[in-house]
């Protein structure tokens, strides 16, 4: 392993993800971290345009919709076979990141985006046409075993690109983007299904992956770096080469800029770039795949380790559970949100029950706009009154600020439901619910990337494969938990859990260091195995 750049007598003795994020000597100014090498074709140096294209095109990827209610009435489909497609499609997110996630430490990014793109657009043409429950299930399987990659490899991509002082607002935006993936594209498809039939919204589909895979194809760059200038101090480089002979982008890295940073990535020092290296032509920034070193052990250890490091590492272990139980609570709600609004008091269509999604899109929008800036500004200045040092717990009081949203939006949802309240009441619950669930979100992928940037893709991995493992039982015991206990127990049960799990971060805010110090020879024992030099 390489080291990211030169480190501070005291940064030997600190565990992962312990930074120092300012420099008390310089007015307070942000040491930028990881530390960028001095090659312009390290991503970290790369201009914020160039950044933000590739991880906005990484952001797209999450688009999926239900149209059960149709599929019922048309095709005959009943809902508990709908249950059962959209359970094995959450087993399908489960596996499909363990077994083709290797690819992308092996490989790079870009050809696992592109060739995830390809079988999408492939299983959209084949769910436009499906016709029995076979095709339901495989298609729902195939589809989440690629969407899967995407999910993963998004954080990856945040890592290779951003510093720890901007990957609360990147990650807030990726979870906005996939939120609201759900959310507008239930409301385009309720029209869609209303005026053009449910296989049309599998069409636009089609065209949507097409459109996409082109833009995957022309524009989107590997992030993945491994370059041979790891370890250099920028401040140890002001000497460096200014000469260049390269073309194209070369008028772009004068604007690139490090050692102290702003919000908005506007930073007063030009950077010291060795413009004796040459910039990647075209054709080597866009080659579909670029091959890590590594032997097929090595390659395949990473299907298994994302297990080994959920079950050693408590920190992966809580946040996957975080996110999992969020994750499940807004895949039940979906789930019986598009059966039963279709039923007494409701009879929504298609069009009405696709409009309920506004809720969760006000409510994501709402907390992301607040969580993002909020977290990545109380950083700030809370490693500030910590001598500069930024400790990764410092994020979760804005997460253990949203948690109180979360239980009452589930209640009021449930209730409502339950109940055959005005369509308002489970509106605003599902609403309330959703954000409440966008910041806890956003900071347990933010938490796990700055704390152990060097397994990020593992834990990824072990953090999908929870999530999704839940998912599908919560998905498969829905019907039959209802139609025991009742919709209104279900809920009550669905808001305690929710809760206790929450409610847990205190742990972490208190002993998340401790855990972070005890666990620290294991973090770089797995860390030591990955196939790439930087995360």
């Amino acid at each position: 392993m390489h080291e990211t750049g030169s480190i501070d007598h005291d940064d030997q003795k600190w565990p992962p993800g312990t930074v120092r994020l300012e420099d008390m000597l310089k007015d307070g100014e942000i040491i930028l971290q990881p530390r960028p090498s001095i090659d312009p074709n390290d991503p970290l140096n790369w201009v914020p345009w160039r950044k933000y294209l590739n991880f906005g095109l990484a952001s797209i990827i999450n688009v999926v919709t239900p149209t059960w209610g149709p599929m019922n009435e048309q095709d005959g489909f009943s809902y508990g076979i709908l249950n059962d497609s959209y359970a094995a499609g959450c087993a399908g997110l489960a596996i499909g990141g363990p077994l083709m996630i290797p690819f992308a430490l092996k490989y790079g990014r870009r050809p696992v985006y592109v060739l995830s793109t390809v079988g999408q657009f492939a299983v959209a043409i084949w769910t436009a046409r499906l016709q029995t429950v076979g095709d339901l299930v495989a298609v729902n399987t195939l589809n989440c075993v690629l969407g899967a990659l995407g999910e993963i490899i998004v954080q990856m991509t945040v890592a290779d690109l951003f510093f720890v002082h901007q990957r609360g607002r990147m990650n807030s935006i990726y979870v906005w983007t996939a939120n609201i993936g759900g959310s507008l594209a239930t409301i385009a498809a309720g029209y869609i299904t209303v005026n053009q039939g449910w296989r049309w919204v599998w069409w636009w589909m089609v065209i949507f992956f097409g459109i996409s895979l082109i833009l995957y194809i022309f524009m989107f760059e590997e992030t993945k770096y491994n370059g041979i200038t790891h370890g250099v101090n920028l401040d140890q480089i002001g000497n460096a080469s200014e000469d260049s002979d390269a073309k194209g982008m070369a008028s772009d890295l004068k604007n690139v800029e490090c050692g102290v940073v702003s919000d908005d990535m506007h930073q007063p020092k030009p950077i010291r770039i060795d413009h004796s290296i040459p910039l990647l032509t075209y054709r080597q920034r866009f080659a579909l795949w670029s091959t890590s070193p590594g032997s097929f052990r090595q390659f395949f250890r990473h299907s298994y380790q994302p297990l080994v490091i959920f079950a050693t590492i408590p920190a992966v272990f809580y946040m996957s559970l975080v996110y999992s139980i969020l994750n499940s609570t807004g895949t039940v709600v979906i789930t019986t949100l598009s059966e039963y609004m279709y039923l007494p008091p409701y009879n929504f269509n298609s069009a009405q029950v696709g409009l309920m999604s506004l809720a969760p899109f006000i409510g994501n929008s709402l907390g992301l706009m607040i969580c993002g800036p909020l977290s990545d500004r109380s950083i700030l200045y809370l490693a500030k009154r910590n001598n500069g040092v930024y400790e990764p717990e410092m994020r979760l009081w804005v997460m253990a600020a949203f948690v109180p949203f979360v239980p009452a939006g589930i209640f009021m949802f449930g209730f409502g439901l339950a109940n055959g309240s005005p369509w308002p009441v489970v509106a605003i619950g599902y609403g309330m619910l959703s954000f409440g669930s966008a910041a806890p979100m956003s900071i347990a992928l933010t938490y796990l990337t700055d704390a152990y940037v060097e397994i990020v893709a593992d834990s990824m991995v072990a953090l999908t494969v929870t999530r999704n493992i839940v998912a599908t039982v919560f998905v498969f015991a829905i019907s039959p938990w209802i139609a025991g206990i009742g919709m209104q127990n279900v809920y009550i049960m669905l808001g305690v859990l929710t809760v206790a799990i929450l409610l847990s971060v205190f742990v972490f805010i208190f002993y998340g260091k401790r855990i972070r110090s005890k666990t620290a020879s294991k973090y770089r024992f797995f860390a030591g195995k990955q196939l790439e030099s930087r995360m």
